[in-house]
């Protein structure tokens, strides 16, 4: 499997190879839970194609993700200020492969690469945007430019025009009730941005869904290419 993951294909040649050689190709499972909020971390995980959704849950209520990883990212960054436990659920968005390492050698690693610290220590920064962009978009966008933004991030880590989502699920992501998915999925089909059937998702305007999504979405887009 390549290293198609951007924060390995950045490091210098030999801490590449080093980590690589720590690594095993994993396949991420629709719907598998990768982490709990507060549980010791085993593995961390460098999506190559799958991507994995950042849930946070407060009592009983419901999640909502709050961000997500892919290619451009990695699981389990919180390692790189010598944390051990989660401070989010992760579970996996998107099917596809990933390189796993587990959480002891990948210590050993990150202590003998200063090039991975800056790498992880950057991309933290954006994680942290990320999370901030989100929690505004939450209290002040509409649910429709939400979900055009939610389709963009799903569709920049999918690398398709097409995956499979419900509006159960879309409903979880964005902490809304179905219906209101309903209603703002049915805007979007209207405007010819996209089609759903049966589960199935497909873009069919990129420039014109980019267009209905709400300023958040541009944001991150700045913030990843800052600083990653």
């Amino acid at each position: 499997m390549p290293a198609e993951n951007h924060l390995i294909a950045e490091l210098p040649r030999p801490g590449r190879l080093r980590l690589q050689a720590l690594c095993e190709p994993v396949e991420l499972v629709l719907a598998e839970v990768l982490c709990e909020y507060g549980a010791p971390t085993r593995h961390v995980y460098f999506p190559v194609d799958g991507f994995i959704s950042l849930v946070t849950q407060v009592d009983h209520h419901p999640g909502l993700e709050v961000g997500m990883v892919g290619r451009e990212g990695m699981l389990g960054v919180h390692l790189a200020l010598g944390v051990a436990t989660s401070p989010l659920r992760a579970l996996v968005q998107g099917p596809g492969l990933a390189w796993r390492v587990a959480v002891a050698p990948f210590r050993r690693e990150l202590a003998d690469s200063p090039a991975l610290q800056r790498s992880l220590d950057r991309y933290l920064y954006v994680l942290m945007a990320q999370l901030a962009t989100a929690s505004a978009c939450l209290r002040f966008h509409m649910i429709a430019p939400r979900l055009a933004r939610w389709l963009l991030m799903s569709q920049d880590r999918a690398h398709a025009v097409r995956f499979h989502v419900t509006h159960e699920f879309l409903a979880y992501m964005l902490g809304v009730r179905r219906v209101g998915i309903t209603v703002a999925a049915g805007v979007l089909q209207r405007q010819g941005l996209i089609s759903y059937r049966r589960g199935e998702l497909t873009v069919l305007d990129r420039p014109g869904l980019e267009a209905a999504a709400c300023s958040c979405y541009g944001t991150d887009r700045r913030s990843y290419a800052a600083q990653l």
